[in-house]
């Protein structure tokens, strides 16, 4: 202890922000830096469908039109989900294990700084010569530089970056999980969003070195005049197909296993009981994870794999409606008989429900192979995965918001605002995609910028335009609510919702320290154990004592700085540039090695003083 300091050190303002480990600062970094990226590819979206209310549109050219959809499909799913699910599981999980931080601080601003700059890279490509316009699957040889602008570039490294930082932070939460949950929290004790956020983890750990090898390879291709992908030469295309959707498939459950682990801690809590069939929950999350890496081929059915790997796959995918079933059961067996609230979380988790059941329904229809032929590439696919992804995982994030956005904040979020921006967001979904089933059903097919009148197309499109207003009105009506929450100068109760799980037993928000004595669990649902037992909070397992805490630092900032820089270099050909970012990186990289950190502690009549209990 004598070589740690004894004072924490003194910070404020954006210096602050710029240097924190604090796992919940960091969420509230990957909330509004998704949040900023959710609303851009929100905005790409309502042009998308603007350019498509009318036949023969020309709002936006053809051109234009694929860089919209390329850059709406890529920020929604690495730049927006991605980080908002980041930010529930930093601001949630040590405090549900019992945990003062995650296993890694360091790591874990690392992994937000390199997101945030990779982002940032790609969006500049609006502004440097053009936007990528080869898809969000940047399928070759379409995303060689014969057929894509200079976008593709941008495309190749800003995901490689933000890569990196989202690997990094799924094995540290990996290690969190195993390592640092409180005495008496064994694996099945674990809360279902941490449980959810478990196996995400993994599925990020085996899934995103796949994309990695694959955008290297493309960049090669690209850049140094390679030909992995280029036909012409020797290359196969098939093989970025293969590399893409081996990481693109498990992503589909890495963005919706977190929205179930949400939904099932929100339906419990607002039911008043126990999450029903608890262990089926927890072995079902389980499989689905597995099965999740066994079917990436049902996205290539018409490549010419073969009957026998096609009969294969579809049926390997047709098995994951078995697990997903046996979560839909258990959540509205938990609301059977329950006292049930309908807040604004619970509105967003029972509308999630039978949302993400008619996504899956579509899902097993597109699973078999000789249908999957005629729904190939139309908007019959658009509306499945938007039900999935929309319904399913953005449904399950604004539950998962509504619901911690005390403990995050300290504030509560407005209930009359937040039932009209459910009501608005969840017709203005229906109308949006609903049609579009009906619409690929009729031969339209997807990534069209226009089509001809008088092809009984007309309806459906306009019906669909106008759903995307509502589900615009929705979004801003949730801006609107943070504003309002952010303005008020009421303070959020510790346990403002009844809750069963430990975050609720500290204050909101929590103290950086989370708990000043790590809990003892004494079964699943520990506060509500507590609770129900007549205690007023959770039995300490450690007498009171000083708190060791990670010192902040600047580093993982400066390091993800040089890799942008280098990025840039890379793609413009300038080696100067790219020297001068990969120092920046490496002396970072080198001062973090050889510089000691020891932290400092937090003294045991600091944390009296503040009056926090365990």
């Amino acid at each position: 202890m004598s070589a740690h300091a004894s004072h924490a050190p003194n910070r404020s303002g954006l210096w602050d922000w710029l240097t924190t480990v604090d796992h919940k600062k960091i969420a509230i970094l990957y909330l509004i830096a998704g949040g900023i990226f959710f609303l851009a590819g929100g905005f790409e979206a309502l042009l998308i469908r603007l350019q498509l209310m009318y036949p023969e549109s020309s709002m936006v050219g053809a051109k234009t039109f694929n860089e919209l959809i390329t850059m709406h499909g890529t920020t929604m799913i690495f730049l927006a989900a991605m980080p908002i699910i980041f930010a529930l599981m930093n601001a949630v999980v040590p405090l549900q294990i019992g945990a003062r931080d995650v296993a890694f601080p360091f790591v874990n601003s690392l992994g937000f700084w390199l997101f945030f700059f990779g982002g940032v890279l790609l969006n500049t490509s609006w502004f440097l010569g053009g936007a990528p316009d080869a898809g969000w699957t940047s399928y070759t040889t379409l995303a060689l530089n014969q057929f894509s602008g200079h976008g593709v570039d941008f495309y190749v490294l800003g995901l490689q970056i933000a890569g990196i930082g989202t690997l990094i932070g799924g094995i540290n939460f990996l290690v969190t999980i195993i390592n640092m949950r409180a005495p008496g929290m064994t694996f099945m004790r674990m809360p279902m969003f941490t449980w959810s956020a478990f196996v995400t983890s993994g599925l990020i750990l085996f899934a995103f070195p796949a994309i990695t090898v694959g955008l290297v390879l493309l960049m090669f291709d690209r850049l140094f005049g390679g030909n992995f992908f280029n036909p012409d030469a020797g290359g196969n295309v098939v093989i970025w197909e293969h590399l893409f959707w081996i990481f693109g498939h498990p992503e589909v459950y890495i963005l919706i296993l977190p929205a179930f682990g949400v939904i099932s801690e929100v339906v419990s809590t607002f039911a008043r009981k126990r999450l029903f069939g608890y262990s089926s929950m927890v072995f079902a999350t389980a499989l689905i994870g597995f099965l999740g890496f066994m079917v990436w081929a049902h996205h290539m059915f018409t490549t010419g794999l073969g009957a026998i790997a096609n009969t294969l796959f579809g049926l390997a995918t047709m098995l994951i409606a078995v697990p997903t079933g046996i979560k839909i059961f258990n959540w509205l067996l938990t609301m059977w008989g329950g006292q049930i609230r309908f807040t604004t979380a619970n509105l967003w988790a029972v509308g999630f429900i039978p949302t993400f059941t008619i996504g899956g329904m579509t899902g097993v229809m597109l699973a078999i192979p000789p249908a999957d032929y005629q729904y190939h590439d139309s908007y019959f696919v658009v509306a499945h995965f938007h039900y999935v992804i929309v319904g399913g995982l953005v449904f399950g994030l604004f539950s998962g918001l509504y619901y911690w956005w005390p403990k995050m904040f300290g504030k509560m979020l407005n209930e009359t605002l937040g039932k009209w921006n459910f009501w608005t967001f969840f017709i203005g979904f229906h109308l949006t995609f609903f049609p579009q089933h009906f619409l690929g059903l009729m031969g339209m097919p997807r990534r069209v910028f226009t089509y001809l009148k008088d092809q009984n197309l007309d309806m459906g499109n306009m019906i669909s335009t106008i759903g995307a207003f509502g589900m615009t009105i929705g979004t801003i009506l949730f801006v609107v609510n943070v504003f309002v929450a952010a303005s008020s100068s009421k303070r959020a109760p510790a346990d403002p919702w009844d809750g069963r799980t430990l975050e609720w037993s500290i204050p909101s928000p929590p103290p950086e320290y989370n708990f000043a004595q790590t809990p003892l669990v004494r079964g699943l649902d520990a506060f509500w154990i507590e609770k129900v037992a007549g205690n007023k909070g959770m039995t300490p397992a450690e007498p009171l004592g000083d708190i060791h805490m990670p010192s902040p630092s600047f580093l993982p900032f400066l390091m993800s700085l040089g890799l942008f820089i280098a990025g840039y270099g890379f793609m413009y050909h300038n080696y100067v540039v790219v020297v001068i970012g990969m120092l920046v990186t490496f002396a970072c990289m080198f001062t973090r090695s050889v510089k000691d950190d020891p932290g400092y502690h937090i003294h045991e009549d600091e944390i009296e003083d503040k009056g926090v209990k365990a």
